[in-house]
């Protein structure tokens, strides 16, 4: 497919002459790997339906990626083409990643938690070649779901099945001893790198398009900021089909040669003791992965001196549980901000944890300009909160095929839309959202998605959901439903509802409030604001 990342040039210039673009690709650390430490080990992968980790030296690593690599090229992928898939955090996660960039085609991973509705979109917009998914996972069937729908993706010539022991099994199609030579230039640092989808706040995701150069620069300063280095030992548990996932737990590892820990199903208990037993000193997720950890660490858990930095994004930490991780686990757990993006465009330092992560959500990393301002867009003072704008390094190369959506100005600024104010220290603040989601656990909830499909049910008059403050999660949903005379609406009625139009289980509202009417101006706009007010009422 053609793509056409129209962000890229206008920096390309400027973000090289400065550095911050070092037009290397994840092939250039792989091969430094294979040089320097071929027998350190690359990826342990802990698995829950095994007893044991599976343990991959860069060596070994390298011998798995040149045999998918030659499987896909034998199934027709080449440079340019989208490969999918829907994987746990297993190594084959990682090796697909490695695979694709060595043939220069493009890597779409994707959430195992979506469905039909989700899936047909992705793999149809962004005309993917190949999908891969496991048989199983969580006791779900994914071969029979993407059988069901083959029909209806008429991109898609191949599906692959890891676990599978058909014909199109992960092992028989991309694990071949025979298969064509690899004599591909493999990914340039301006190519898409990274085809990863938003959660889509109007409707449908969009298609964002990330380069090595876009990615890797942010991932640059990351490293620096905490000081990581070769020695280091990453903790995989969030999902790694998240930017969170690929670019701060996948490809930082890889980047400095260390070791990516990775676990699938989150177990807090579980992940406490591969902390002690891998020697784990960072890691990087939302909120709850942390309240996890220290509950677990106060049930009896064991508490490794190693494990010394946790950063923390997707929603605002609060403060108690920062004092919390540093009291229960001697962890410091740094506050970030970012998007899919444009990846952690703000972090607290760990050397000002304490001091500003409870109140912020940190500041710009080299590179990455911020600037809020008003309606008219004009800069506002310190303190005063507007629309927050972004503009630097590690900007996506724009969304797939709908370039008009790319939000940017003619001098390159990205209107995030997110409203947020700045400390006199040049510290963000995210106070509001202009986008109507809703962040669960870390999790984007689509808002109008779900609204627009609880609005075709027969009982349903009106609908507005909002989110609720949950100790855990950060935010539950909470849908406000005005019903046509005559019928009855329950949450157990919504749940089978959504889950009969394939909407994603992570996107239910938790909560059903029944109302005569729901609350609007004069003009008849509906005032979320009232009904988000109400349903602070509902915090756990």
């Amino acid at each position: 497919m053609e793509f056409n990342p129209v962000l890229i040039q206008p920096r390309q210039a400027a973000m090289t002459a400065a550095g911050f673009w070092r037009n290397q690709t994840i092939n250039h650390f792989m091969a430094q790997a294979l040089k320097n430490f071929p027998e350190h080990e690359a990826v342990v992968a802990y698995r829950s339906d095994l007893t044991q980790p599976i343990r991959l030296t860069y060596q070994a690593l390298d011998v798995q990626v040149d045999r998918i690599a030659r499987g896909l090229k034998a199934l027709g992928v080449g440079h340019g083409d989208v490969v999918s898939w829907q994987l746990p955090n297993w190594w084959e996660f990682i090796a697909l990643a490695l695979a694709c960039a060595r043939i220069g085609a493009v890597a779409n991973p994707i959430m195992p938690i979506f469905r039909q509705r989700e899936l047909k979109f992705m793999l149809d917009f962004g005309e993917a070649k190949v999908m891969i998914v496991p048989k199983t996972y969580k006791g779900f069937d994914y071969e029979a779901m993407l059988n069901g729908m083959r029909a209806d993706l008429p991109f898609l010539q191949h599906l692959v099945v890891l676990g599978g022991e058909s014909a199109n099994s992960f092992e028989s199609l991309l694990q071949r001893d025979h298969a064509p030579a690899l004599n591909d230039p493999g990914l340039a640092p301006d190519d898409v790198l990274l085809l990863m989808y938003t959660s889509g706040t109007t409707g449908e995701p969009k298609g964002v398009m990330h380069t090595s150069n876009t990615l890797f620069a942010n991932l640059h300063g990351f490293i620096d900021a905490y000081c990581l280095s070769q020695k280091d030992v990453v903790l995989g548990a969030s999902p790694m089909a998240h930017l969170t996932g690929f670019g701060y737990l996948a490809m930082i590892p890889l980047i400095l040669n260390a070791t990516t820990v990775l676990q699938d199903i989150w177990e807090p208990k579980q992940a406490l003791d591969l902390i002690r037993a891998e020697g784990i000193t960072f890691s990087m997720a939302s909120s709850p992965f942390v309240a996890d950890l220290c509950s677990a660490a106060e049930a009896g858990g064991p508490v490794s001196p190693r494990f010394a930095n946790f950063c923390c994004a997707g929603a605002p930490i609060p403060p108690v549980l920062i004092e919390r991780a540093r009291r229960v686990l001697g962890l410091a757990v740094s506050s970030a901000w970012g998007m899919t993006e444009c990846g952690a465009v703000t972090i607290t330092e760990p050397t000002r944890t304490n001091e500003k992560s409870g109140s912020t959500d940190g500041r710009a990393l080299p590179g990455i300009e911020l600037k809020v301002v008003d309606i008219d867009g004009k800069p506002l003072p310190t303190g005063h909160t507007g629309s927050l704008w972004v503009r630097g390094n590690s900007l996506f190369g724009g969304y797939l095929k709908r370039p008009h959506l790319n939000a940017t100005d003619a001098d390159g600024w990205f209107d995030t839309g997110d409203m947020a104010f700045l400390d006199a220290d040049g510290y963000v603040r995210i106070n509001g959202r202009s986008k109507d989601i809703i962040i669960r656990g870390g999790e984007n909830i689509p808002v109008m998605e779900v609204e627009n499909l609880l609005y075709k049910h027969p009982a349903v008059a009106m609908v507005a959901i909002v989110g609720f403050p949950d100790a855990r999660l950060g935010e539950k949903a909470c849908a406000f439903v005005t019903v046509k005379p005559g019928h009855s609406f329950s949450l157990e009625e919504m749940s089978r509802y959504l889950s009969e139009n394939q909407v994603t289980r992570q996107y239910h509202p938790e909560r059903l409030e029944l109302m005569e009417d729901l609350p609007k101006t004069p003009s008849g706009k509906l005032q979320k604001f009232k009904l988000r007010e109400s349903a602070k009422t509902f915090a756990a």
